[in-house]
């Protein structure tokens, strides 16, 4: 290939986040500045990734962008913010005559292909991950360094939390121009390596509201969305970044399920009403009520994010019971090694105590499949030329 159409070509993996303490409601919609801080755990990328390739070269006419395997709009808003924003800071670091930085390509179009391994828009933060995803690969691609959660965040708000590893705190920010809006690692992937995360999927459909607009018009018409910014989250994260440094599971668990359910309450105070649990969800959460208070201790936790599906909390020690009696109240109909992916379970037996004490009706098929996973590092860059996305024409790779 002559000189001047070789591929300059990077492909990273970044990771999910769920939120314990939530974000819902913006103060700027333009720059994604939230109403409340929040924090999360990153998942594990062994469980639940997006991968993204990125190639610049100077013979592509336009940039171009595959989501999935299907070519979607690159004009969108979102995407062109965070586009810009590194061509920009790739520019001032070659006007500032950074000597690292092979300057070559900084006029050439790019080429972006982005795969999940999970479903998208189904309430598994896939937004976060992808545009995660995206700034940090167009980072490493236009050379930029430096603070990368401001960017990852104008293209969607909980992005900026999946820029880095562990427990990781969005600090809401007071100015205008959002500059002090970023993410904070708490604590690394490592810090609490007991602590367990099951995803329970219900649904893998399309959520009926989206978020963005979800949040609209919490932020117009719910009184208690903006009690809860103003008045309960500054307490929560305080709390929450305490109980993360102590390890202490009850109060994290504690806070964790409070913090989600005041969450669907903004949801069902906004007008009109909201409604992202189901009744696959309203049942997790009354067998994880349940399941705790016959132990008299909390063991379990949950969370819901803008959707159905319910992630579940617990210690390494209490996962395979747990398991156990979700298998039991919501019979799969796959077979067992099916219904778990991610990080293997042990086999276990439920009590006839503890089955008596949760004492709900069976809900077969209520939970599709369940994903053991972890806390995880933040993005990573792929070495592996054969793991690219994009073929050396600079077009997505034909996969069977």
């Amino acid at each position: 290939m002559p000189e001047e159409e070789r591929l300059n070509i990077v492909t990273c993996t970044a990771p999910v986040n769920i939120a314990v303490i939530k974000y819902w409601g913006k103060r700027d919609e333009e720059l994604i500045l939230p109403i409340n801080s929040s924090l999360s755990v990153t998942l594990h990328q062994d469980q639940l990734k997006t991968t993204t390739t990125v190639a610049t070269s100077r013979s592509f006419q336009e940039d171009r962008i595959w989501l999935n395997g299907k070519e979607e709009d690159i004009t969108h808003p979102r995407l062109q913010s965070c586009l810009r924003e590194i061509r920009r800071l790739a520019r001032k670091r070659r006007n500032d005559g950074d000597p690292g930085l092979n300057s070559n390509g900084l006029s050439h179009r790019v080429h972006i292909c982005s795969v999940n391994n999970f479903p998208t828009a189904a309430g598994l933060a896939s937004s976060a991950a992808g545009f995660a995803c995206l700034v940090y690969t167009l980072a490493q691609a236009f050379g930029v360094e430096g603070e990368l959660s401001g960017i990852a965040r104008q293209g969607s708000g909980s992005a900026c939390r999946s820029i880095y590893g562990g427990f990781v705190q969005w600090i809401m920010g007071k100015e205008d121009d959002g500059k002090d809006s970023v993410a904070q690692q708490v604590e690394p992937e490592n810090y609490w390596p007991e602590l367990r995360i099951l995803v329970l999927v219900a649904s893998a459909e399309r959520k009926p509201v989206g978020s963005t607009s979800g949040m609209q018009t919490s932020v117009q018409t719910s009184c208690l969305l903006k009690h809860r910014a103003e008045s309960v989250v500054p307490d929560r994260m305080v709390q929450m970044i305490d109980a993360v440094k102590r390890k202490d599971f009850t109060v994290f668990a504690e806070l964790t399920m409070k913090d989600s359910n005041q969450f669907h309450a903004t949801c069902l105070d906004t007008y009109p009403p909201i409604f992202y649990l189901n009744h696959v969800s309203r049942q997790v959460i009354n067998l994880v009520h349940r399941y705790n208070r016959h132990y008299g201790e909390t063991r379990v936790a949950y969370t819901f994010d803008a959707g159905p599906n319910a992630v579940i909390f617990t210690l390494q020690q209490h996962v395979p019971e747990f398991v156990k009696v979700v298998q039991h109240f919501f019979p799969p109909d796959t077979n067992g090694g099916q219904f778990i992916k991610g990080l293997p379970v042990d086999c276990a037996s439920l009590s006839e105590d503890l089955e008596q004490a949760i004492g709900l009706e069976p809900m077969p098929k209520g939970i599709s499949y369940m994903i053991s996973t972890k806390a995880g590092p933040g993005p990573c860059i792929v070495e592996d030329s054969s793991q690219h996305l994009l073929g050396p024409d600079g077009l997505p790779k034909i996969t069977v």
